[in-house]
């Protein structure tokens, strides 16, 4: 008998939690994007949300908090409600690197945090100006040596991706550069075009343009496989430093805790997003590749991902500004 009520109640329970899935959202959702607007996490998290808002039949409202390695936008979303209308794309940067980096981070990126899905990985790419004095990896090493401390490199802040992969760099080819930390990415995208830095790691989506117009060149690839979005670019490793890998990736995200009836929702359909072509070439245009990872094994891989960025910071002697 007890048995029996213990059924009944599990199934009371199902089709409560299913009607309530149902209601959910019931107004418009929000995903707070850590960086500027115009920046490769901000147009992936656009592809997404206005894939999911049509699933969900509710505006999905892309909301741009820069500042501090993408650290404002994050902590901010760890501390909301967990009801499923304050969401994050989170990236390498805010739920991996940032722990590594950070003293006081003041949100923990294994704790706080409901993951949702990940739409996938990017590469990043070490660009200059077209009229560089130097066309390859090699010359730019070279340059750097025969004038230490005279190249910088600008990135989207301290502790994001460009950042540490820029300090890798000099860490593995014992040269001395300057980090210019700049409040999001397109800023030091600018920088670069205007010749006030001398290069920068930067995903494919925001230097393409550039590269097609001849105003930039690409001289490497910062991960283990050549990108997609630009193949005939060779990857540092190839180019004379073997084991250099970092590879930026992206993922949903909401507070800790979040509702049983919205986490099903969104699960459901970031899980439909993903299997959409439309949206898979959209992502593949920006240069983002597929991610293979299920719901369940995203916090396993925050935790790899975590261990991993904390031995290439204590590697590359990084430290906030």
């Amino acid at each position: 008998m007890n048995k029996a009520l213990a059924a009944v109640a599990a199934s009371v329970a199902l089709v409560a939690n299913l009607a309530l899935a149902e209601t959910f959202p019931s107004r418009p959702i929000r995903i707070v994007v850590p960086f500027g607007g115009g920046t490769s996490t901000d147009i992936t998290a656009r592809i997404i949300g206005e894939a999911m808002a049509r699933r969900l039949g509710q505006p999905i409202v892309v909301e741009n908090r820069a500042g501090a390695g993408g650290s404002i936008g994050t902590d901010y979303v760890s501390k909301a409600k967990g009801d499923g209308y304050t969401l994050t794309m989170g990236t390498v940067g805010t739920l991996a690197i940032n722990k590594a980096l950070y003293r006081k981070l003041p949100y923990d990126p294994g704790k706080d945090f409901s993951f949702i899905g990940m739409p996938g990985y990017t590469p990043t790419l070490l660009v200059v100006r077209n009229d560089a004095p130097y066309k390859t990896l090699a010359e730019l090493v070279a340059y750097a040596k025969a004038h230490p401390d005279k190249l910088s490199f600008g990135s989207a802040g301290s502790g994001t991706s460009g950042h540490l992969a820029g300090e890798l760099l000099k860490s593995m080819a014992g040269v001395s550069m300057t980090h210019v930390p700049f409040k999001e990415g397109g800023q030091a995208l600018t920088a670069v075009l205007g010749g006030q830095v001398d290069f920068m790691f930067y995903h494919p989506v925001a230097v393409l343009p550039y590269l097609r117009d001849h105003k930039l060149r690409a001289l490497a690839a910062s991960s283990q496989r050549r990108s997609v979005a630009a193949p005939d670019v060779p990857t540092v490793a190839e180019s004379g430093y073997p084991g250099f890998d970092l590879t930026a990736w992206y993922l949903l995200a909401g507070p800790a805790g979040l509702d049983n009836a919205a986490r099903t929702r969104l699960l459901e359909t970031m899980h439909s997003v993903m299997q959409d072509p439309t949206v898979q070439k959209q992502l593949a245009v920006q240069g983002v590749e597929p991610a293979t990872l299920s719901t369940a094994q995203l916090p396993a891989f925050v935790e790899t991902e975590t261990r991993k960025w904390s031995a290439v910071v204590k590697q590359s002697n990084a430290q906030v500004d």
